[in-house]
């Protein structure tokens, strides 16, 4: 049975106690994680030497960050007390054939069959419109721009880095739904794409000839405009609606992250009346948020349309017997 992960120190004890070892960050919304988790099982019975656990990486926050997670599921390899190797998205293959590059005396066998469920029609479509409108301009493409994974990923990424191009990336190697189901929504069969101000531009030949043409940097441009100033006007209706907001990660009943779950019962416990919203079910908003108030992390606590802070302002407030009064309850 996986160990679970539920703190920075017990995966610090894990990976000292282990040798070898694979940890799987997962997250309760991430349907695809059910199924790795079929694969971590069959991996430790073929593999009884190694062993294996499980992180939720929204609740361990400090790990995900020094792993550098950045989508679920996300696999860590360690070996001798040192992370070695990491696997992002659902790669059953990938993850199958790592644990037999770092672990060879373990028994070889196929690749574990892994069947994740595609996402439907529509939710899928509103996905992908998120996903496009989530930044100005959005490059996706087959790694990250600090490692791309294809030559075309590569030359898109110097492109607009050569023209001085502030942009957000996806990498659709670690999401199969999104990898097929934006070249259907593109009308677009191959990666790198690149959208901007939610339209799309082109692949790679494209901007390429945009590049060379020193056009890139002033079609980019238009990016600063009509999606942010969108996203901005969001956030600030949403604001101006209550006077006590919270910006977190799931909802008041069912929050997916420690440091949102603590927030919560801060609230609570002075009984402040205060709405919430879920940015894990709005890209653009997530993102946008961000740069709207210059903080970034998650939750954000405002009144009265001001930012008061993030998790550890809020539990400071709270110790203090402040935070009524900074909402307006004194």
């Amino acid at each position: 049975m996986s160990t679970e992960i539920a703190s920075a120190e017990a995966y610090d004890a894990w990976v000292r106690a282990n040798p070898r070892g694979i940890c799987h960050f997962w997250a309760s919304w991430c349907e695809p994680c059910a199924a790795m988790d079929v694969l971590l099982d069959t991996l430790r019975q073929r593999h009884p030497d190694v062993a294996t656990a499980r992180c939720d990486a929204e609740a361990v926050e400090e790990v995900s960050a020094r792993e550098n997670v950045s989508a679920v599921p996300f696999f860590v390899f360690v070996r001798d007390g040192k992370r070695v190797d990491a696997v992002e998205g659902a790669d059953a293959a990938a993850v199958t054939n790592k644990t037999r590059q770092y672990f060879p005396a373990s028994v070889s066998a196929p690749a574990p069959a892994v069947t994740v469920a595609p996402a439907s029609g529509e939710a899928l479509r509103a996905r992908l419109k998120s996903l496009i409108e989530s930044q100005p301009v959005v490059l996706f493409m087959k790694g990250h721009p600090d490692e791309p994974k294809c030559g075309f990923s590569r030359r898109v990424v110097d492109a607009l880095s050569a023209a001085g191009v502030k942009f957000g990336s996806f990498n659709i190697l670690a999401d199969e739904d999104v990898r097929q189901g934006l070249k259907e929504y593109s009308n677009w069969p191959t990666y790198p794409q690149l959208y901007v101000d939610g339209e799309f531009v082109g692949g790679c030949d494209i901007v390429l000839e945009m590049a060379e043409a020193g056009e890139l940097t002033d079609a980019c441009a238009a990016g600063d405009g009509k999606v942010k100033n969108a996203i901005n006007e969001r956030i600030k209706g949403m604001l101006t609606a209550q006077d006590v907001l919270l910006f977190m990660k799931g909802t008041r009943s069912a929050p997916r992250c420690g440091f949102s779950a603590k927030v919560v019962k801060a609230l609570d416990d002075v009984g402040v009346e205060y709405a919430t919203f879920d940015i894990l079910s709005d890209e653009p908003i997530r993102q946008g948020l961000k740069e709207y108030s210059n903080w970034p992390t998650y939750p954000q606590l405002y009144y009265k349309s001001e930012l008061i802070g993030g998790c550890d302002i809020i539990l400071e407030l709270a110790q203090a017997g402040e935070l009524a009064g900074e909402l307006g309850a004194a």
